[in-house]
């Protein structure tokens, strides 16, 4: 036994809590610190820091480590320490490398708090203790025949093309490559990645593997028209960015030569990084599909699934680590050359936008998933506006001239009856043809006629 006055806790913390006095119940606080970091659980100081003493330490001290065991199966430390003459005890919890449950229920240290985990944060964190990732996961009723092997086989070439597949890989058997990838186990077990990537239909087994588009009006409410996109992930962004052109999305067209040239409203390759990121990183094993909502001023993208810890919004801002969440899938698509392994997504389409001078896209976290909207560049509105302005000026201009050549005599009220034009527009529009010296006046306002000096 010993005196510990300097060194009692302060507060509460993540890896801290206080009891006044020992209730089984606490095993669940035992159990949140092991599934977290660790942490220490003390018995006999109260909620503010105060030792106020414990009754039966000595049992306490061996029905403990006791329950521990046979209720959450990890060992604990149990000390016996004592303050002003006042005994409480300590014990001490190991972080556990697997996920430790308490009477069927998992929790976890959050804060200064414990709390219970369900549903997909329960999947997460038990896949993450696992060290797994979801799309490594075998569907027992999944056989080869269920792989479009012309697929299989352009992704291969593709990889080839990239350097990222060895030569030799288009001659080895498709299932030796996909071994390979890891994408089939040693006892030819199909993961999730291999249906999701090559399957023939892979919603047969993953049904949240679907895109939705929606064109909307004025708000969320007003659906103008939709479209499901279903299919294997490896041709799944191509058939989105091709809906989204050739339905939703208009495209200004220019002319190089003969070579008509076709711009989409916004830059293609920032819409392309935006999808390839929702369909890599979402997470399947939520019922939720990918979707895109259209609007007049932006697009909308959401899929499934925050950002992996310890990213968060301000860093991908910024140079950072590459967190993956379906490492089987996000390497397929590496190797395809469709994306990179340093992280650099949300800078590549932040240096498009610069480029093109829009606007930066909002990105937030947003019902268990991330949420980005693209807006329209306003400066490319306001100059198109500004054109469009400009070129119906020059057109009444010039009709106005070719009416004042026809007849010298005409008003300012006659031309306005002939153009539909205001007499205070027409008037600005005479006086600018006077100042750029293409007409002057002859005689009076009443009886005069105009001069045309050049044409």
């Amino acid at each position: 036994m010993q005196t510990l006055n300097e060194t009692l806790p302060g507060k509460e913390s993540h890896n801290t809590e206080f009891k006044s006095v020992w209730k089984d119940e606490y095993l669940k606080q035992i159990c949140g610190f092991a599934n977290a970091n660790g942490g220490e659980l003390f018995i006999g100081i109260n909620d503010k820091g105060k030792v106020v003493g414990v009754q039966n330490t000595k049992k306490l001290l061996e029905d403990i480590p006791n329950k521990t065991v046979s209720l959450l199966g990890i060992t604990v430390n149990v000390s016996q320490l004592s303050h002003d003459k006042l005994n409480y005890l300590v014990i001490e919890v190991m972080r556990s490398s697997v996920p430790i449950s308490y009477r069927g229920k998992y929790f976890i240290r959050s804060g200064s708090t414990t709390q219970e985990l369900k549903g997909h944060e329960l999947r997460a964190f038990i896949l993450q203790k696992d060290n797994i990732t979801w799309d490594e996961i075998t569907i027992s009723k999944a056989t080869k025949n269920d792989l479009d092997e012309n697929v299989v086989s352009r992704f291969i070439k593709s990889a080839i093309d990239k350097n990222r597949l060895p030569l030799h890989a288009e001659k080895d058997n498709v299932v030796l490559t996909l071994k390979n990838l890891d994408l089939i186990t040693d006892k030819n077990e199909l993961t999730r990645a291999a249906i999701l990537l090559f399957g023939k239909r892979p919603q047969k087994f993953v049904r949240s593997a679907i895109v939705k588009i929606g064109r909307f009006g004025n708000s969320d409410t007003e659906l103008i028209s939709q479209d499901t996109i279903e299919g294997n992930l490896l041709e799944m962004p191509d058939k989105v960015m091709e809906l989204l052109r050739i339905k939703y999305l208009k495209s200004n067209i220019s002319y190089q030569g003969i070579q008509r040239i076709e711009k989409l409203e916004y830059p293609k390759a920032v819409l392309r990084e935006i999808v390839l990121n929702a369909i890599i990183h979402r997470d399947y094993g939520e019922q939720t599909d990918i979707t895109i909502k259209v609007f007049d001023d932006k697009i909308v993208f959401w899929n499934s699934g925050e950002l992996l810890p310890p990213l968060n919004i301000q860093m991908l801002q910024q140079s950072h680590p590459s967190k993956r969440r379906n490492a089987l899938i996000a390497n397929v698509f590496f190797r395809m050359g469709y994306i990179e392994a340093w992280g650099r997504g949300f800078l590549l389409i932040r240096e498009e936008l610069e480029k093109e001078n829009f606007r930066l896209p909002e990105i937030v976290e947003f019902a268990n998933g991330l949420q980005v909207t693209l807006f329209k560049n306003p400066k490319s509105k306001e100059k198109s506006k500004e054109k469009s302005k400009e070129k119906s000026k020059e057109k009444s201009k010039e009709k106005i001239l070719q009416i004042i050549i026809e007849n010298p005599n005409t008003t300012t009220y006659e031309l306005s009856d002939i153009t539909g034009l205001s007499i205070s527009g027409i008037e600005k529009i005479i006086r600018g043809l006077k100042k750029q010296g293409f007409i002057r006046r002859i005689g009076p306002a009443r009886g005069g006629h105009w001069e045309v000096v050049k044409k």
